[in-house]
């Protein structure tokens, strides 16, 4: 189902790469013809990633097991407290993606998810057709999840600039490149905006192939020919390392 023009879940491959300066502007050239600009365009995405104290959820993620999961808050604008905003949960297993996410208004949704209120719509609401059966089960398997986990609170800040594409012949088929990826773990409030430390050199792009079945081989050959190759990587878990990084830094300074 969809929210507003987001899908409100969704299961699909997605394959990530890491592409520099120096080719970006001739694998947008080679993929013309093929992908077309999305509904969504060029987008600044905001997320708040939660996670325990002691970072729980990273941790196993960078792991590489067969299953794991994010919980993550997100906005495509600096938000106040009426912004819409989608509060999300992310599995990934065998290779496969699961999202399912929910919209509701930022400051609500931080609410509950910094005070871990179950998210619950009424009997009322549900019969008057105002939230479909999908939102309440998607907020029972937020609820389960943060029931989980326990203490579960903001651990990190994600934002970056995103350029969408879509498959001409087939719309299911997206591409999507991120820019200025920076992450903090400090001052976690997305109305303080996007600014952190970079994950990636500022021009270089992380390129997202997302789709539900084959890669396409003209797209297959494009990226061949570039030599751009397919690579494991997580933004949250890039900033995770980042902090990590710098802790231990501190604790060389004060050693």
């Amino acid at each position: 189902m969809e929210n507003g023009g987001y899908k409100e879940s969704f299961a699909r491959i997605e394959t990530k790469y890491h592409v520099p300066k120096s080719s970006y502007e001739m694998l947008l050239s080679e993929l013309e013809g093929y992908i077309k600009p999305d509904m969504y365009g060029n987008t600044r995405i905001y997320n708040i990633y939660y996670d325990t104290p002691d970072y729980r959820l990273i941790r196993r993620s960078i792991e590489k097991p067969i299953y794991k999961e994010k919980l993550r808050l997100r906005t495509y604008k600096v938000p106040d407290a009426d912004t819409s905003a989608f509060v999300e949960i992310k599995k990934k297993y065998e290779g496969v993606v699961y999202k399912r996410r929910i919209s509701l208004p930022y400051g609500e949704a931080k609410r509950h998810l910094d005070l871990g209120i179950p998210f619950q719509n009424t009997e009322q609401e549900i019969l008057d057709e105002t939230v479909s059966f999908t939102d309440v089960q998607i907020e029972n398997e937020i609820n389960s999840m943060v029931s989980l986990y326990k203490k579960l609170r903001p651990g990190m800040i994600i934002s970056y600039d995103r350029l969408a594409f879509q498959g001409i012949e087939d719309p299911g088929f997206r591409i999507t490149f991120d820019k200025n990826i920076r992450w903090r773990d400090h001052d976690l409030e997305l109305k303080s905006g996007g600014y952190g430390s970079l994950i990636l050199p500022e021009e270089d792009r992380l390129m997202e192939i997302k789709i539900a079945g084959a890669m396409p081989i003209e797209i297959a050959r494009i990226l061949s020919r570039l030599n751009i190759y397919k690579t494991s990587f997580s933004k949250y878990g890039r900033g995770y390392a980042g902090k990590l990084e710098n802790d231990r830094r501190g604790s060389r300074k004060y050693a």
